[in-house]
């Protein structure tokens, strides 16, 4: 029974512009080094910038990798719930229903691209944002649609989810960040305890 191996990635640390800082690309490089054991066919990314970038720097690590942009990727709101509760609110505050149903459509057409068996063994890495891996590891789960607020992923961190033909996916790992010294993990967070 063929797997469909997905190897979730966020983009290493960017500035302000959107753009993979020096952090950033440290992280990249070692998230591609952690990868390179593993018989990658495909790098997917964002087309934002800092995903871009990241993507290249994995995909010079795994060789005969294809590097390509899938726009489903792309940073976005997945689900908007109807009711946030009160530590959401602010975020979601003037969120007009057009750009909850775009973020919806979204996150469907990820889910039917990725989130499924395929007919060969693959292994993709998906280097995406902190939403979209929220997103794919609440679908992996069958968890509530409102499940994805809270699930935080760092820069660079490592999300596996495997999915086979007739069973449930499989989550191997979520926001793994074993391959960053102590001084880059979770870069771009608030002050707070740090694993």
């Amino acid at each position: 029974m063929p797997t469909r191996h997905l190897h979730l990635v966020r983009h290493g640390a960017a500035d302000a512009f959107g753009e993979l800082t020096e952090v950033g690309r440290r992280q990249s490089e070692l998230v591609g080094r952690r990868l390179a054991a593993l018989p990658v066919d495909a790098v997917w990314h964002s087309p934002l910038p800092r995903a871009a970038r990241s993507a290249r720097i994995i995909g010079g690590c795994l060789p005969g990798a294809t590097v390509r942009e899938a726009a489903e990727l792309v940073d976005h709101v997945p689900h908007v719930p109807a009711d946030p509760g009160p530590a959401w609110a602010a975020f979601f505050d003037g969120y007009e229903a057009e750009e909850a149903a775009a973020g919806e459509r979204l996150a469907a057409a990820l889910v039917a691209r990725f989130a499924r068996p395929a007919e060969t063994e693959t292994h993709e890495v998906l280097v995406t944002h902190a939403y979209p891996v929220a997103w794919l590891l609440r679908h992996a789960l069958d968890a509530p649609p409102a499940r994805w607020l809270g699930l935080s992923c760092g820069n660079a961190a490592l999300t596996a989810i495997e999915y086979r033909d007739g069973l449930p996916p499989t989550v191997l790992l979520y926001n793994d960040m074993g391959h960053l010294p102590a001084e880059l993990r979770w870069t771009g967070f608030g002050p707070g305890a740090r694993p």
